[in-house]
Order: structure tokens, then C-alpha cells, then sequence
């Protein structure tokens, strides 16, 4: 309408910002969810940390537990060679000899150890031997013959054993026990014109060490191996501590175990002798105690652990204290090739 004054409009109204105590608010709620997330985070890589350790903790453990089993399962293999038909020794045979007629004499002491560490021949130098923990020496051959079935082919200066398959060899001289290069390889097999075949020779002494080959501190199960003319150490798995075995005696030739004894050499049954007991080791009963190779924070270890007993039949047991998590792993092995050449049908 005309003449009319119009409505005066109401001014928009004006934005307003955050005020600072809402701004303050905002920033301390932000925080709070920071944290959070960032606590949350540490855990969780805390807990992955945790879980890796122990997972190579397990693994580690049972890997130790499966290389001492499986060459104790070969100890005192010789391929077609009947070692009964071998004389004794008169007195246990330094593991570490490089003469050839004590590998011969020693074709019946499969296995041999080393209660805590005591008594290990001064020619064996065991690199950082960790204390009281013990030895243990497998003999045996080669489960295949050299340059057969991937087995390497022969090596000069590397000890061989070659059993013949001839009759009219095997009244004289059944086997040849040497040096690849130095010793006379001239064994048949049954038709007596074919050279026979030649195993490798092995002595491996297992032992734990307080360090890992590289410099570094932490306990490691090593294997030193018979060369021929030496031994070659090798570390094989990290973490290993503790290490004690206990081996089943059989006292009445049936190949079946009849006691355990920590120390054969010392163990008395009547007339039975180190050499004996030792030749008569059917089974072996293994513990080791397995650690992580980085400590935990906020963890102590105060458990006691139990590693079988010792030669007087007094637990061996073991309490750490520190920040490292363990687990203990035990295994009964037999040892196949004397125990089944004793068994009846």
C-alpha cells in the first residue's frame, strides 16, 4: 500500500566462535582420545612384542629338542656293520681323538656324555661351555653312502667307513676305517668285483654355550663335528639354558631300558663298568629349558623349574629370577640300532 511504512527488518543474527573455555574443552577431550588410542597402541605392540618372544621361544625350544632326538635315533648306525662282532674298549675313548683305531674301538659306545660338564677330556675345548649343563657325544655313520641319494661324494682328509658285502672279505677283513686319502678302500660287495660303498664317519658333541658364535651373550646350543683331523664348531639355537638327560641302561640284554642313570661312567650295577653301562644305553631321556632372547618389561621369573635329577638321584632344578620368559621341553628317545639288535623275535 502506498504511504505505508514498511517493516523494519530484524539485523541478521551475527555468527559467533568458539568461546575459550569451549576451545579448552575440545582440546582436553582430543587429548583424552590421544591417550587412549596411544595407550592402546603401546599395548597392543607390547603384546605382539610378547607373542613373537615367546613364539620363537617355542620354536626354538622344540627345534633343540628335535635335532638332539633325531641324530640320538642314528647313534651307533653303521651301516650293514654288526658292532658286536667288535671287541670293547678296556676304557671309555676320548670323544675327541683323531686316531683311527679308537673310532674303531669305540664302534660300541653309541652315545657317551658328560654330567654337568665334568670330566670332558682336555683335547675337547668346548668354546664358552656353560656350566652345569651337560655333554653328549653321538658316534655313528652316514644314513647313506657318499655320492648316493644326495649324500656328498667322498672328501680327501674326511674319515669313511667302507663294510664289505663279500664273503670270502668278510672272514678277514670285514671293514676299512680311515681317512679318504690315506686309508685303502678296496672292499666289494657281493659279487666281489664291485667296490662297495662308503659312509661317512660322525662324531658330534652336543653342548650349550654362553654365547652365540657372534660375540653376543646369550645361551646357545652348539655342535662341535669331527672333520677328520679336527672339529668345527657350529651354533645350531639360540636360548637354550639348561640342559640335563638322563640314559636307560639295559642290564639284561633284552634291549629294553631296566634304570636311569644321569652318569653311566659312575653308575653301579653289580659288575657292570663305565664301558659297559655306556655300551648298554638303550634310551635317552632329555630336558632342556628353552628362553626367550629378550627380556620382558615388568616381568620377573620366579618359577622353579625341574630338569630331571642328577646322578645321586637329587632333582636338578633351576630359579632364574630375571626378566626372561622359559618353558621346559622333555622327550624320551630310543635309541634304535642297539636296542633292535638285541631284541629277540
Amino acid at each position: 500500500m502506498r504511504g505505508t511504512v514498511p517493516r523494519t527488518l530484524r539485523p541478521p543474527r551475527r555468527l559467533a566462535g568458539l568461546s575459550l573455555v569451549e576451545l579448552m574443552i575440545a582440546i582436553t577431550l582430543g587429548l583424552m582420545i590421544m591417550a587412549g588410542l596411544a595407550t592402546i597402541f603401546a599395548n597392543s605392540s607390547r603384546t605382539r612384542a610378547e607373542l613373537e618372544k615367546n613364539s620363537r621361544q617355542i620354536e626354538n625350544g622344540r627345534f633343540a629338542m628335535e635335532l638332539l632326538s633325531s641324530d640320538l635315533r642314528l647313534a651307533g648306525f653303521y651301516g650293514e656293520l654288526d658292532t658286536r662282532a667288535v671287541a670293547p674298549p678296556g676304557a671309555l675313548i676320548d670323544p675327541c681323538s683323531v686316531v683311527p683305531t679308537d673310532w674303531a674301538a669305540a664302534f660300541q659306545l653309541h652315545v657317551q656324555g658328560y654330567d654337568n660338564g665334568a670330566g670332558v677330556p682336555v683335547t675337547c675345548t668346548l668354546p664358552n661351555l656353560r656350566p652345569g649343563t651337560d655333554v653328549l657325544v653321538v658316534r655313528r655313520v652316514a644314513a647313506c653312502e657318499a655320492g648316493v641319494a644326495g649324500c656328498p661324494a667322498v672328501q680327501v682328509g674326511a674319515p669313511y667307513l667302507q663294510v664289505s658285502k663279500c664273503a670270502t672279505e668278510q672272514a678277514g677283513t670285514p671293514y676299512v676305517f680311515g681317512l679318504q686319502g690315506t686309508a685303502a678302500y678296496t672292499l666289494h660287495l657281493r659279487d666281489c668285483a664291485t667296490l662297495a660303498g662308503e659312509r661317512q664317519y660322525y662324531v658330534r658333541i652336543y653342548y650349550l654355550s654362553d654365547d652365540n658364535g657372534a660375540g653376543v651373550a646369550i645361551p646357545t646350543l652348539k655342535r662341535r663335528d669331527f672333520t677328520g683331523t679336527g672339529f668345527v664348531d657350529t651354533p645350531l639355537v639360540e636360548g637354550i639354558e639348561q640342559m640335563n638327560i638322563e640314559y636307560g641302561i639295559d642290564t639284561d640284554g633284552d634291549g629294553l631300558p631296566d634304570a636311569y642313570s644321569a652318569n653311566p661312567t659312575t653308575y653301579v650295577c653289580g659288575t657292570c663298568s663305565a664301558v659297559s653301562n655306556w655300551m648298554n644305553v638303550m634310551t635317552a631321556r632329555i630336558y632342556l629349558l628353552s628362553r626367550n632372547i629378550d627380556p620382558s618389561v615388568n616381568f620377573t621369573d620366579t618359577k622353579t623349574y625341574t630338569l630331571g635329577v642328577d646322578a645321586a638321584g637329587v632333582p636338578v632344578t633351576f630359579t632364574p629370577g630375571d626378566n626372561y620368559h622359559r618353558h621346559v621341553y622333555t622327550g624320551l628317545v630310543r635309541i634304535v640300532n642297539p636296542a633292535q639288535r638285541r631284541e629277540v623275535p
